[in-house]
């Protein structure tokens, strides 16, 4: 059994079936909006009742497939519909800006895909368009509402690891030149740092607070987005090294190790969070003590109910992921890509 002073705190995060329910719609019907649907049904008392997409027919499938009411061949049409209570932005990151502005302008509440958008700039467009509104927005980085991260959060900002020295994370998966068409197109935000790298700068900023002295090199297609960055940042006295790339698989491991204990989130990835177990480890190698949710599937069902949640206590950003958050990831990836040598059409 651990020792009380080098136990992992406990998780904080209520059941998600506990949550009220809220009816969702959902804008861009992609792989990431399949994934939330299915969780959405399976995991929360919510519903998907209405979903849109520039595309008639492939609106109509996921509607089919997920057992929603109506679905729309336009987007405006799609946030017209008086009984969605919120709206789900799952275009491409070029396309957020421009798609939570239209949800927050028809009056509904958003959570929006990450990265929340391109740049800060956009990013402040929209958050100050739902404080004038008095609406929620909120950044759907879905490892951040997880039991796991909030284990790990909790456990480092207890002190349990003692002096912490450095924490790494990594994100890579194989996904050019053969992957979608979005990562290698400039137009449409495409690249590691946005759609991959996002998670280990959000990982770092969510366990060790805001990063400072932010350092990157990267890697740039002939296209002239980022395959491959690697990000060294200071947080107090500890140093981050992140790591991002689309051109190959990595292990996807994190870890924060402190003068007193390491602490890992192990798994297929930690950026998973569902299937990720977070383990407290000594100076010996010795473990400690372990976490895994007794029920690891469907993780976004997590953002969901934290959502209804807010709403229901008349916030309008999350606890998770704050909207002072965002901004700060946001302005790091800025600082990452001016660095890099990365920018897209129209910025």
């Amino acid at each position: 059994m651990p020792t009380p002073s080098l136990a992992l705190a406990p998780p904080t995060v209520p059941d998600p079936m506990d949550a009220p329910g809220l009816r969702w719609g959902v804008l861009g019907p992609g792989g990431i909006a399949n994934t939330f649907a299915a969780a959405v049904r399976a995991g929360t008392r919510s519903e998907v009742v209405a979903v849109g997409s520039r595309s008639a027919d492939r609106a109509s499938a996921f509607a089919g497939r997920h057992g929603v009411a109506r679905s729309y061949g336009s987007y405006e049409e799609l946030v017209a519909d008086e009984r969605v209570d919120v709206v789900y932005v799952a275009s491409p990151h070029s396309e957020h800006h421009e798609h939570a502005l239209l949800a927050l302008r028809a009056g509904k509440h958003v959570l929006v895909e990450k990265a929340f958008c391109r740049n800060l700039a956009e990013t402040d467009e929209v958050l100050d368009e739902a404080r004038s509104g008095g609406l929620f927005a909120g950044e759907a980085m879905w490892s951040r509402y997880l039991p796991q991260y909030d284990v790990a959060r909790r456990t480092v900002a207890a002190g349990t690891l003692g002096q912490v020295a450095i924490l790494q994370a990594d994100h890579g998966q194989r996904l050019w030149p053969e992957g979608p068409r979005r990562l290698s197109d400039p137009a449409l935000a495409g690249g590691s740092l946005l759609d991959l790298g996002v998670y280990p700068i959000a990982f770092a900023d969510h366990v060790l607070g805001p990063l400072e002295d932010v350092a990157a090199r990267g890697v740039v297609t002939d296209e002239g987005v980022d395959a491959t960055v690697g990000v060294t940042a200071r947080v107090g006295g500890a140093l981050a090294r992140l790591t991002s790339t689309m051109a190959a698989r990595t292990p996807c491991h994190a870890l924060v190790a402190g003068s007193a204990a390491l602490l890992e989130l192990t798994g297929p990835g930690y950026f998973y969070g569902a299937a990720t177990t977070v383990r407290l480890v000594a100076p010996d190698g010795s473990e400690l003590d372990t976490f895994a949710p007794p029920h690891p599937e469907h993780g976004f069902r997590y953002q969901v109910a934290e959502i209804a949640r807010a709403l229901e206590a008349g916030r309008t950003e999350p606890w998770s992921v704050p909207w002072e958050a965002t901004r700060r990831v946001m302005a790091v990836m800025d600082d990452v890509r001016r660095q890099v040598g990365v920018g897209y059409p129209g910025e």
